[in-house]
């Protein structure tokens, strides 16, 4: 499935960024609700090149804050794994990005492992009783009956940012709970909606959020592109 993260996408992506900032940030001001439950490598070579794109694209995004700098390398630096997930899924690479986006406030609130070392959990994945890799203990908000409560919380720990989408992948594509939001394509609110209703979260504005974060993405992603497309003067 086409990327939404083409090179030249960076300058379209700005404007989205602006417009979604006050979905990740309402997201994060309530905490993590994360899945309940719980590939092809790539090179770091890869993903070096692919965070040089984002550096490159700096001046052309200085307007937009530093913020929307900030949130255009985390996509720069997802690129390759959002696209594998999106084929495995069989959804669009930009549903995928959004959906680490608004779990980790665009890479800016990682969960913390013992020791203070990043756990890469870009999903919010809490462990559960058959996760027998590492841990990270973290504060996240639930919701029951429609109050939220703070509560803390086992979340799987990952040696490397591709461990954590593939592992993402497997457990969408193994849990029966989420088979209705696998090769939904473009759809965002039918991805998302699926995610809701299968216990990725308690929250229940998430589908909501994660399908409007996720459509803006794919939006500025195809404008992007045809913008790229254009013959030249």
């Amino acid at each position: 499935m086409p990327s939404a993260f083409g090179q030249g996408a960076g300058v379209a992506f700005a404007s989205a960024f602006r417009q979604v900032q006050g979905d990740v940030a309402d997201f994060i001001s309530h905490g993590s609700t994360g899945a309940s439950v719980s590939g092809v490598d790539t090179s770091s070579a890869q993903a070096l090149s692919v965070q040089a794109q984002a550096l490159r694209a700096r001046p052309a995004l200085a307007a937009s804050g530093a913020d929307s700098d900030i949130q255009q390398q985390f996509l720069a630096s997802i690129q390759p794994w959002a696209d594998e997930t999106g084929q495995k899924l069989g959804v669009s690479p930009a549903i995928v990005a959004a959906h680490a986006a608004l779990e980790s406030g665009w890479g800016q609130r990682p969960l913390r492992a013992p020791g203070g070392a990043d756990s890469n959990n870009l999903f919010g994945v809490k462990a559960g009783g058959q996760w027998q890799g590492a841990v990270a203990a973290a504060t996240t908000t639930e919701y029951a009956h429609g109050a939220a409560l703070k509560k803390t919380e086992q979340f799987r720990a990952y040696p490397d940012t591709a461990s954590a989408f593939r592992d993402y992948a497997d457990m969408l594509s193994n849990n029966p709970r989420y088979q209705a939001a696998l090769h939904t394509g473009n759809d965002a609110r039918a991805f998302a909606g699926a995610l809701a209703q299968g216990g990725y979260a308690t929250d229940p504005a998430y589908a909501d959020k994660l399908s409007r974060l996720a459509s803006k993405l794919q939006q500025q992603g195809a404008a992007a592109s045809a913008v790229a497309t254009q013959p030249g003067d």
